[in-house]
């Protein structure tokens, strides 16, 4: 008895190839890479994770000790794409006007003019986000997450693409005001800069030993441009999750709310921030489709800043990084 063995045909054999064609995204973002490595020692995951931050399109807040380069590769990003950029330092007697913009009184017309602020920009550097007072940071809150601000009653949208970095020092309290939780919120990332490893320090100083009296930004390219970045971050949220680590994020999410370390836990926004931030880290590796690596990659700089340690574990040493770590440890990874 013969077997009826029909022969697959070439277009019955499955295709390995990527779905969605995400090589000229991956070779700009290696571009901007080489472009930040030329002046940045180290700190290759805060790298990533400010491009991620783009892709995913959210603001980022970095934290750390003065001199370990915060502001510095915020405009050095800023010079690798053709987009507008504005800076903002932030000090005790700035008022909410000052970022926004105000109403002026024209005399020629006998009407009010609205005036733009330095917020109208598409990346905008906050310097010391920490040093102004309540009633300016709260200023931030609508722009941040509507890309929109309304003033006398009239909004005025934001030119996309819209993205804030935020820098705030740890260590130095005097003169500084605790950012609400509420504006911790709308960041997608809180990246944490630590001090550079010895080799890293050594390559810091023959660097600024080379370079002499020129200018670090000097031959900085532009890499993208604003149309660039809408079409990639449009691209990336075609990225494919499968159903069981949309639950592995529901899962993640949840259990902030029921770990007794923790006083507050994640919102439903932080379970978003995620699913958008783990698309752009598996944007970022050249592939159309999340892992569970991706979502554990994203876990810490989203989650770290939107929980709150109870105040006998904070007492303890115990940091939410910590504590987010243990959650993800404790959690199936889905197969």
């Amino acid at each position: 008895m013969e077997e009826n063995i029909n022969p697959i045909l070439p277009e019955e054999q499955v295709n390995f190839e990527a779905r969605i064609d995400l090589k000229p995204l991956q070779e700009s973002l290696l571009a901007i890479k080489q472009e930040l490595n030329s002046v940045i020692v180290g700190q290759h995951k805060m790298i990533d994770q400010l491009l991620v931050s783009i892709l995913a399109n959210g603001h980022v807040l970095l934290e750390g000790v003065p001199g370990v380069a915060k502001t510095i590769t915020a405009k050095l990003l800023a010079k690798t794409i053709s987009i507008d950029f504005s800076r903002i330092q932030f000090t005790p007697d700035l008022m909410p006007s000052d970022i926004l913009g105000t109403s002026v009184f024209d005399l020629k017309k006998s009407e009010f003019e609205f005036k733009k602020g330095p917020i109208f920009s598409n990346l905008i550097l906050i310097d010391e986000i920490n040093r102004a007072p309540a009633k300016t940071q709260a200023a931030l809150f609508e722009v941040m997450e509507e890309r929109q601000i309304t003033i006398d009653g009239t909004t005025y949208p934001m030119t996309a693409p819209f993205l804030v970095i935020a820098t705030q020092n740890p260590i130095e309290q005097e003169g500084t005001y605790r950012l609400p939780e509420a504006q911790l919120d709308r960041f997608l990332f809180k990246i944490n800069i630590d001090y550079p490893k010895l080799e890293e320090e050594i390559h810091i100083i023959q660097k600024e030993h080379a370079l002499l009296s020129s200018n670090k930004l000097e031959h900085i390219k532009a890499i993208l441009t604003a149309a660039e970045i809408e079409k990639y971050q449009a691209l990336v949220k075609q990225i494919i999750v499968e159903p069981h680590l949309i639950e592995y994020i529901a899962k993640l999410v949840v259990n902030t709310r029921e770990n007794g370390f923790l006083y507050l836990g994640a919102s439903p926004r932080a379970s978003l921030a995620i699913l958008n931030a783990s698309k752009g880290f598996a944007a970022l590796r050249g592939r159309d489709f999340v892992t569970p690596e991706d979502i554990k990659e994203a876990a810490i700089p989203v989650l770290q800043h939107r929980v709150i340690v109870t105040p006998e574990r904070e007492m303890e040493g115990i940091s939410s990084k910590e504590i987010i770590q243990q959650i993800i440890e404790s959690i199936e990874i889905p197969r």
